[in-house]
């Protein structure tokens, strides 16, 4: 059979098609990330300011060497979702974004690299825990 662009049948599949990619491409906006590659940097970037007043004081934390809420602040974070451009274990380190009203830790996090803890390379912002992250724009 030869496709003149004039089957219903085709037109359908051609509509159905748009209305997955275009669904797909909201989706991922609203929730404010760019999906990413395994082996690859977080290309979603994020400026301090715009996170939660938590994550900007768990940031001067950060830079300020403590005191840290959580006794599990500052531990290694071993990036093993691979979300994260990869380095040697002990690069990274993980901190707690505190959520109000949540009973435990929560699911907010700041993951920052470099050899100086008060003084990273880098630092990531997840709200899922782990499932992204967004580059924290210093």
């Amino acid at each position: 059979m030869v496709f003149t662009g004039r089957s219903h049948r085709g037109s359908a599949w051609r509509l159905v098609a748009v209305a997955l990619l275009a669904a797909a491409s909201v989706g991922a906006a609203s929730i404010g990330f760019v999906t990413q590659a395994k082996d690859s940097a977080p290309r979603a970037v994020v400026s301090l300011s715009s996170l939660p007043v938590e994550a900007q004081t768990a940031q001067r934390l950060i830079h300020a060497g403590g005191p840290f809420p959580y006794s599990k602040d500052g531990i290694v974070f071993g990036n093993r979702e691979r979300l994260l451009p990869r380095h040697p274990r002990g690069y990274y380190r993980e901190y707690t974004v505190q959520t109000p009203g949540s009973r435990d830790r929560g699911a907010r996090r700041i993951v920052c690299g470099g050899q100086q803890a008060t003084a990273p390379e880098a630092c990531y912002y997840t709200d899922d825990h782990y499932a992204s992250f967004r580059l924290i724009a210093q």
